[in-house]
């Protein structure tokens, strides 16, 4: 007969407490090894410790008693994986949820007849069919509160790209605010990822589109990105690519197994790992100060002219419109293999005076 321990020395060695115990064993998430018959007291064996103590630390994260039975269920490897999603949700709410904080805040410390530096963004959009290509697939979208680029394949990838941008469109008139940013971002992707399909025919697996957006509350920016589009940040004449292609070779120079300089000539480099509707996108707040200036790019903007070039021009051209015509010209002038789209938005400051 394997050794026993008692409900009491089993609770002191896993760091939880008899109560809880009892109320598992009710759930059927972790049954003792033994009940008295007579008593009704409850025994474990040693073996029982380590699902005792995933149990423990899971509760410790504050995962739900239904979803941790779930997890239990699964081979470590599994239960690592949704472990990390689990964890990926609860940032992308306590995000939404200190954004809300930080909105309340500021609205109700917010002192009477205070001048008030408002921010908002002037920007332009334009798409190129490029030297090379029979067709444009891109679709590029610029408005007061939302900058979008969607880049299409397959024989429906125009389409897809457009229908795409468009099911997003109604954010551009709509006042979102600012601590329910994410979530409405959210809502209006899983609407253009069936857009999408319907624009497609259904065959996502032949047809899609990238996605790289970003929606404006007049504080802050809210971006969505899938697929090898690109959004960038002009600050202090720095320019930072904020976001991660979803690309096989992206995934090789994450993994060390290739250089950026290799990735440039690699023939898998426009092969992509996701597209909407795939999988979840990446979705997370961006901080604006003013004199920002963003760039949203289909990859037929980077697989021709490198980093540097793209901030020089950025950081030279005056306005967004001169920017986005002049990073066009020159991807153009490299050749122009691929379609070419750009949006770019300027962050400016408006003081308003208190009243």
């Amino acid at each position: 007969m394997p050794q026993m321990l008692t409900i009491g020395a089993f609770a002191k060695a896993c760091r939880l407490s008899p109560k809880a115990l009892r109320l598992y064993d009710e759930l059927d998430l972790l049954r003792p090894a033994r009940v008295d018959p007579g008593t009704g007291y409850r025994y474990y064996t040693p073996a029982q410790l380590e699902r005792a103590r995933l149990v423990a630390w899971l509760r410790r994260l504050g995962m739900p008693l239904a979803r941790i039975r779930e997890v239990c269920a699964l081979a470590p490897a599994d239960a690592a994986v949704e472990i990390r999603a689990y964890w990926a949700g609860v940032e992308a709410e306590t995000a939404v949820r200190r954004d809300l904080a930080e909105f309340l805040v500021t609205h109700l410390s917010a002192a009477p007849r205070r001048d008030t530096t408002m921010l908002e963004l002037r920007y332009h959009a334009h798409s190129d069919r490029g030297r090379v290509r029979p067709a444009n697939q891109d679709t590029a979208y610029a408005g007061s509160r939302l900058l979008a680029v969607a880049d299409g394949f397959g024989p429906a990838g125009a389409p897809a790209s457009s229908a795409a941008v468009e099911a997003l469109r109604f954010l551009d008139t709509e006042e979102v605010p600012p601590g329910d940013v994410l979530n409405v971002l959210e809502d209006a992707v899983r609407g253009a990822t069936e857009a999408v399909r319907d624009a497609a025919s259904g065959a996502t697996d032949e047809n899609g589109t990238t996605l790289t957006a970003l929606l404006w509350t007049g504080s802050r920016l809210a971006l969505v990105h899938i697929g090898d589009s690109r959004a960038y940040l002009l600050r202090d004449g720095a320019l930072f690519r904020i976001t991660h292609d979803h690309t096989v070779v992206q995934g090789l120079i994450d993994e060390g197994r290739l250089t950026p300089e290799e990735a440039a000539s690699h023939p898998q480099r426009s092969l992509l790992l996701k597209a909407l509707g795939t999988t979840t996108p990446d979705l997370r707040l961006q901080d604006v100060a003013a004199g920002d200036r963003y760039l949203l790019c289909s990859d037929g903007l980077p697989t021709t002219l490198p980093d540097a070039r793209i901030r020089t021009i950025l950081t030279t051209a005056p306005t967004p419109a001169e920017a986005t015509r002049a990073l066009i010209a020159e991807a153009n002038e490299t050749g122009g293999p691929d379609n070419v789209s750009c949006v770019v938005a300027d962050v400016v400051a408006d003081v308003v005076e208190g009243v």
